[in-house]
Formats: structure tokens, sequence, C-alpha cells
């Protein structure tokens, strides 16, 4: 039977109870303390269905998280770019129990249009007991399809992400003398997960800043793109101690593997591909393939299957559905899932030609044109908008919108002030470029790729219709 997450890190705490367990800004604590921690605040969620989380970079939110998953109690994920709107819908879905965060947190709830009552773990800790998780037991609800529009909430069980932790061990080298840096927030699941595995692994985890825990010998680093040139341009010099880089999100340029490698000259540097609903897909190591499609090999267990260009994935890992107002549904079919992604497969290796959608990630984060194009739409005076992603060194992609005005043409600081209220911080352009009219196709289709070359072309030359945020 397979060995859950909490069980897991149950373990590693009854063998090293006096090794540190995870280090942040403000305090550090041993296994032993931080299982008596999670122990406490499991009970004090007994017998709830779901308790929302909106985590940040410290010990409490990990508490949380992991006594949730000890209790059997499913996470509703909650992240810092939720406009309100967005977090109602949410919490309307998901219907937690309880909304928690540490106490540093609660302002940013109250300004995300939270007005309900906020817990924090130390006040959930009761000394009662918790039931233990099952395998099909609901683990976690995060939330999908980026920053922008009606969130869809994806559902995964603690079987699924168990196999993953499977993957993880077989992959990658983390053993329990090791310090895992984990520098991003928290509510980025990528690198919670990271923390999570890490304690697992009977590592110590280390959530402050990147050059910190560099500082202090740091073994292993999750990572996104954007972190890893940070660490480039921080000017730092040679770091010998990392082994292993586990980067995801958008894909890593080879530039930037190269500019990465000389600053840790011993570290392995892997890159991943997945999703929310998928898990693990494919990874490669070292400054990846010169063929820019490349997603490297495929994880043990995953199965592909292209269909009319389409990536179809099966494997153990998977996501069980979205959350909506009649229940779990959209999950795989016949243990097929597809996210949109266009690509092929040559034996174990994967290729993606990118989204069936214009979807565009920042920062690990999926941003919607279309959503963008609607709020600026409806702001009068404008009659037509685009948006594309534009390349951007640290981001990945960044959004860039252009737009066609009447004679009652908005100001720019009106188009500015609109996009900040209506949406989340990731989904706001970084360019905005007035035109008399759009690229269009023969079939009148926005031509894309015509657009793009419109602003490189004016990147730079002071063009007067230009806009930076």
């Amino acid at each position: 039977m397979t060995e859950l997450l909490a069980e897991r890190i149950a373990r590693r705490a009854a063998e090293r109870p006096d090794s540190t367990a995870v280090i942040s800004t403000r305090e550090r604590v041993d296994y032993r303390e931080f299982w008596a921690r999670v122990t406490r605040t499991a009970a004090g969620l007994d017998g709830m269905n779901r308790v929302a989380v909106l985590p940040t970079s410290d010990i409490e939110s990990l508490v949380t998280v992991t006594a949730a998953m000890s209790a059997g109690v499913s996470i509703v994920l909650l992240h810092r770019h939720l406009i309100p709107e967005q977090l109602t819908r949410v919490l309307d879905l998901a219907k937690p129990g309880a909304v928690v965060a540490s106490p540093q947190q609660h302002r940013r709830l109250r300004k995300m249009g939270y007005d309900g009552a906020i817990q924090t773990a130390a006040a959930l800790e009761s000394d009662g007991s918790a039931v233990q998780a099952l395998p099909d037991t609901e683990l976690l609800v995060g939330i999908t399809s980026g920053t922008t529009g009606e969130p869809k909430l994806f559902v995964r069980n603690q079987k699924s992400w168990a196999t993953t932790l499977d993957r993880s061990d077989a992959t990658f080298d983390i053993g329990s003398r090791d310090l895992v840096s984990a520098p991003g927030v928290l509510d980025h699941t990528h690198f919670l997960y990271g923390a999570l595995h890490a304690l697992t692994r009977g590592a110590t985890v280390d959530l402050r800043p990147v050059l910190e825990s560099l500082d202090d010998g740091a073994t292993h680093l999750y990572s996104v793109p954007t972190i890893a040139w940070d660490i480039v341009r921080s000017g730092t010099g040679a770091i010998h101690s990392v082994r292993e880089v586990l980067s995801s999100a958008a894909r890593w340029p080879r530039t930037g593997r190269q500019a990465l490698q000389e600053v840790l000259p011993n570290a392995s540097l892997v890159h991943f591909y997945g999703a929310s609903e998928l898990s693990f897909v494919s990874f490669d190591r070292g400054l990846g393939a010169i063929d820019e499609n490349s997603a490297g090999e495929l994880f043990d267990g995953v199965e592909i299957d292209i269909r009319d260009g389409l990536v179809f994935v099966r494997s153990d890992m998977l996501f069980d559905g979205y959350l909506t107002e009649h229940g779990v549904a959209d999950g795989p079919v016949d243990g097929w899932m597809s996210v949109g992604d266009r690509g092929a497969v040559i034996g174990n290796q994967l290729r993606l030609f990118g989204r069936d959608s214009e979807m565009l990630i920042r920062a690990g984060l999926n941003v919607e044109p279309a959503a963008i194009e609607a709020a600026l739409i409806a702001i009068p005076g404008i009659s037509e908008a685009a948006c594309i992603g534009i390349p951007d060194e640290r981001m990945g992609q960044a959004p860039a919108a252009a737009i066609v005005v009447d004679d009652n043409a908005p100001t720019i600081d009106d188009i500015w002030r609109h996009l900040r209220a209506t949406l989340p911080s990731p989904s706001i352009p970084v360019r905005l470029l007035t035109l008399d009219s759009l690229p269009r196709t023969p079939r009148g289709k926005l031509d894309r790729q015509a657009l793009a070359a419109v602003f490189a072309s004016h990147r730079g030359n002071g063009h007067p219709a230009e806009a930076e945020r």
C-alpha cells in the first residue's frame, strides 16, 4: 500500500526528531516540534471537509497544510493574485470549514475582499486527535486557468500526490542530510510541493530568500526560470554546494541554463513539464536540447497519445477533475487527459509546440489573453483590443496589448487605473500600444505573428502611442 504524504513526514520525525525540519526568516524548528504542531493543528481541523489556506513563506503555512493532509481535510489552496470576485467564487464552490492564514496575511485577505473570520494554525491547535487520511481522500483543491477570468478548481487526491512523491524519490537526489531551498511563495504549488517532498525525505527545508539559502550551503534548489535569472544577476560568485536545481513553469531557455550553470557549476539542472491536472509528465537535465520544442523524456509510468495534434496523458498521477456546483467533473476519460498542449512523441521523448489556446505563462502563472482583451474593450473609447505574449528574460513571457481607440479615447492613466482594478497583477500588460488598426489575416482573424513584429519594431523607439507599465 502506498505510504501517504503525512505518514512519510511522521516517519522522518520519529527517525530524526532533533534534526532541523524548516528554516524561515522568522524561526527554525526541528522535526519533533514541527510534527507536534502538525498533530495539534490536525486535531483542530478534525471533522472539517475542506479548509482554505492562503500560505506565505513561513513555517505556520507548512504546518497548516501538513496538518490538513494528515487529518484527511482537503486544502483549498488560495493564492495572492486572486481578485475579490474570484476569491468569492472559489469559496462559494469549495465551502471550506475555515479560512486560515498567518497573521501577516490577514490584511491581504481583507484587501482581496474577504470579510469573514480568519483562523491561524496556532488558534486551531487542540489536544484531541484526528482521523487519518485514506488514499482516495480529496487532498487538494487548487486554482488553475491562471490568474484571469473564471477560476477553475482542480481536485487531487491523496494517492495521486503519493505516487508523484514516488517519482520524485526515483528521479531527484534528495536525502536526509540535504538543505533544500524553496524560495518561492508557498501559494505556488511548485514550491509547496518542493517543501513537502523535502520533508518526506527528512531533509531541511529553507523558505528564506534564495541567496540566503545559497550562502548557507543549500544542496538543492526548487526554482523557476525567474529565480534562476535573479541568481545570475545578483553578482554572486560560484556556489559549489548545490547538486540539483529542480525547475518548472515556462520553458527554461538554454541561455538561461548556461548562465546559471556558471554560478552553480556542480548542479544538475533539471526542468520538468507538467500541469496542475497532469502532475509530472516529462523532464530533461543539463542545458537542455538544442531543439527548442524538446520537453525531455517521459517520467516512469507516463503514457502519451497524440490525438489531432494534441497531447493526451495517462498516468497514476492525474487529477480527479474540476470542482463545480454539481461536484467533481470533467476529469480524465478512460484514464486520459489533455490540457490543450500541442506536441509529438518519439519513443520516450516529448516535443511541445505550444497551447491550443493562446494562454501564456508569466513567471509560472497562467495568463489568459482573452480576459485582458475583455477588460480593455470594456473601457469606453476602446473599440478593439488584442493581447499577446512577448519574450521576457526574467518572466519567460509577459502580456502586451494593442488597442484601437475612437474619438472618445481614454487617457493612459484611465486605462491603467481600470486594469489594476479589474485584473490580478500578473495579467496587467507590461506594454500598451495604440494602433490605427489591428493586423489581420486574409480571413479576418488577428494576425498574432504580425502583431508580435509590430511590438518588436516599436521597442525602445519612443513611439508616442506606446506606454509601459
